[in-house]
Order: structure tokens, then sequence, then C-alpha cells
């Protein structure tokens, strides 16, 4: 007697609709990350690091930055 070897998989009873399944991806879509502005220049930067235009964190000067790199 021949014994298949066959693995048995659950199958949907019905096709998962478009709506229902947008509705289940809803919460996948991408967030825009946290954005600050440098208290010293206005630059654009992310919360909790250090401005990488004038190298200042929290008031204070953590990073020296040449002066051709400030100006550009």
């Amino acid at each position: 007697m021949l014994e298949l070897n066959i693995q048995r998989f659950a199958v949907p009873f019905r096709r998962t609709s478009k709506t229902k399944k947008r509705m289940r991806r809803t919460h996948l879509k991408k967030e825009v990350g946290a954005i600050d502005k440098c208290s010293k220049c206005g630059a654009v930067i992310r919360p909790h690091r250090a401005c990488t235009k004038c190298g200042n964190y929290k008031n204070k000067e953590v990073i020296k930055i040449k002066e051709e790199e400030k100006v550009a």
C-alpha cells in the first residue's frame, strides 16, 4: 500500500475582502519621526541630539565645529 506524506493546512472558508485586509493593515503605516529646532541657530534636529550646524546641546557647546562649516 502506497502511503503519501502530505501535510494538511487550514484553508480559509472565504476570501478576505479588500476592505477587511486594509482595515487590518491601517496601523502598519509609517510615522514621521520627532523633529525639534536648535535653540541657538534654529536648525532642524532630532530631539536629545547635538546640533550638527552649531554643535550645541542644551545651550552648551559640546562639539567644536570649524568656522568654514558654520558658514556653509
